[in-house]
């Protein structure tokens, strides 16, 4: 072999490895429905499955899931919130519910109260997509931010809504992940891309 080969030999064997640890990446996703009813069994949650559904089209890597129904009580989901961070270790925890304006939408609170930072941008950005096609979204309080090695994002509880959110931010989650704990996900553009209505 020539040097030359031997140089493309080992670039090659480089990238199949960058390869191999990229398809071994197995990141946790927490998945959190808060919704005073359903918790209690007297509707059905459409908002969690919404989220694994979308989630479940969206990532290619493989991923592992918590998932989990709670009443809308700002001492329980900041409680869980921070379970699912630091004793669960999930890299992303999505929430569904709790972000309207009633007294009993305290999600946004729940997340601001265990959250280090808060990415604005994420809620800007949910926003303004939600309110092409809905008018009341303005009045949605979603917001996002990380604990730790977290990114926690709240959705609203509709599924259509959840797509809407999702779409609008999801670009930015691999490259979040990553900075935040060298996470490498690989995500299906064609349908992250998409228009969600």
């Amino acid at each position: 072999m020539t040097a030359l080969d031997w140089f493309f030999a080992i670039k090659i064997m480089k990238l199949l490895a960058q390869q191999e640890n990229m398809n071994n990446t197995k990141i946790k996703i927490g998945f959190i429905t808060i919704s005073d009813r359903a918790a209690r069994g007297e509707y059905e949650d459409i908002g969690g499955p919404a989220m694994q559904e979308w989630i479940k089209s969206a990532i290619l890597s493989p991923y592992e899931i918590d998932n989990i129904i709670i009443e809308d009580e700002q001492s329980l989901i900041e409680q869980t919130m921070i379970d699912f961070a630091d004793n669960k270790n999930c890299n992303l925890i999505l929430t569904t519910g709790g972000t309207g304006p009633t007294t009993r939408d305290v999600t946004p609170e729940a997340t601001h109260a265990v959250c280090e930072r808060i990415f604005d941008g994420f809620a800007e950005q949910m926003r303004t997509v939600s309110l092409k096609t809905v008018p009341t979204a303005i009045l949605s309080r979603q917001t996002a931010g990380t604990r730790g090695k977290s990114l926690i994002i709240n959705l609203p509880g509709k599924p259509a809504a959840i797509a809407v959110c999702l779409g609008a931010v999801f670009l930015a989650v691999p490259k979040c992940l990553e900075l935040l704990d060298d996470s490498n996900i690989q995500i299906d553009l064609d349908f992250v891309e998409q228009e969600f209505e």
